[in-house]
């Protein structure tokens, strides 16, 4: 059989779509976490943590879908990186499972009893449920920008010479700390629109400033240390974009400062770092206007910035070795088959439509503040 799309171009498509993925998720799910995050801060009394917690528990589970879209995505279309990542980062990801499950368990059970003890304890499950997940992938994006200290044999086994604590670089801290920052903006930008105008929304929106300041400034020193830092790699021989499937074949040394050239090279990437710093800006010219929409659309496009400039900054590189650049894993070395990413690609152009649709229309009907009037008479968490 003919397929119509070019290798090449199947794994630059497939490259774009797990990062759409991703941001989908932190888009989505970003500001559930962010509210849980919040929840001890913005919201004193029992009613207030209802509010808040009722501005995302019709639609979270729905948001979580996009996590599972991504992992699926890195399994099917890419291997390799499915393969290295969710073994040599198992125990940091078995954190972030422990800390996600967290969520659903306190939402079902935190009103069961009215004992103030027994609430207070799931809120702070709630908390961890967001603070972790939120600065774990952090940590995980700033270690994938440092390269993870993995490598391979001939016979492409994998061995991980890292450790869990080892992850726990400066860098990666900063890169966590960003994200952070970064999802609690969108969490208080979320709740300043879905809470009825009363203290939660007022305590949301006294945050938001200090989150919006704090991503820009966080990543503008994460950009600093790319810059100036021990940071990047470089393919250093010609890789067939069409070629087979394996590492060995690429030449890759680590160079300080190399995850910038490709903004020299296609100069249009800079809409990443610009939309990251821009996004957090109108934020905060959406609080100051109070337009608790272009806050919202601020936080997102923030949200999407940061994300992206990770994304094309590496380009091609999806995940390097910091003990063995050769072992580096790319666009081109390290994608399923041209078939696999074919068929792939079909499913996702019939089913992705109507994730989106059906996402949009749940939003849509459950749109509106919450309200305390509401929970009072309604059958809320």
């Amino acid at each position: 059989m003919e397929i119509p799309l070019s290798f090449e171009l199947l794994r630059v498509i497939w490259w774009a779509l797990l990062g759409v993925l991703l941001i989908g998720f932190a888009i989505t799910d970003g500001f559930d976490l962010g509210v849980a995050g919040l929840l001890p801060f913005v919201a004193r009394t029992d009613a207030e943590r209802r509010l808040a917690i009722n501005t995302v528990g019709p639609t979270w589970e729905g948001n979580q879908v996009w996590l599972i879209l991504g992992g699926g995505a890195i399994f099917a279309a890419w291997p390799l990186v499915y393969a290295v990542s969710f073994s040599s980062f198992y125990l940091a990801m078995f954190v972030v499972l422990a800390s996600l499950i967290l969520r659903p368990v306190a939402f079902k059970y935190r009103s069961k009893r009215e004992d103030p003890r027994w609430r207070r304890f799931w809120d702070w499950a709630l908390f961890t449920g967001g603070f972790v997940p939120a600065l774990i992938f952090g940590v995980a994006v700033g270690n994938v920008l440092v390269g993870a200290p993995f490598r391979m044999n001939d016979d492409m086994r994998i061995f991980w010479d890292g450790s869990f604590f080892g992850l726990l670089n400066p860098f990666a801290l900063l890169c966590g700390l960003l994200s952070v920052t970064m999802l609690f903006l969108h969490g208080a930008a979320w709740l300043s629109m879905k809470t009825e105008y009363g203290v939660v929304r007022d305590r949301a929106r006294a945050y938001a400033p200090i989150f919006a300041f704090a991503s820009i400034v966080l990543f503008a020193l994460a950009g600093a240390w790319v810059a100036f830092g021990d940071l990047g790699y470089q393919v250093t021989n010609t890789v067939a974009a069409d070629g087979p499937s394996n590492p060995r074949f690429t030449e890759t040394v680590r160079e300080g400062g190399a995850w910038l050239s490709n903004y020299g090279r296609y100069p249009w990437m800079v809409i990443a770092p610009v939309l990251g710093f821009g996004g957090a800006a109108l934020a905060l010219f959406g609080l100051r206007s109070n337009s608790e929409a272009l806050t919202f659309i601020g936080s997102k496009l923030s949200v999407v910035g940061i994300i992206s400039t990770v994304g094309v900054s590496m380009f091609p590189f999806i995940l390097p070795s910091s003990v063995d650049p050769n072992a580096s894993l790319t666009v081109w070395n390290a994608s399923s088959s041209h078939m696999t990413l074919f068929v792939m690609l079909i499913v996702t152009a019939v089913l992705l439509p109507i994730v989106l649709a059906y996402t949009a229309w749940a939003f849509k009907v459950m749109w509106g503040r919450v309200t305390t009037e509401a929970i009072a008479k309604g059958d809320y968490y």
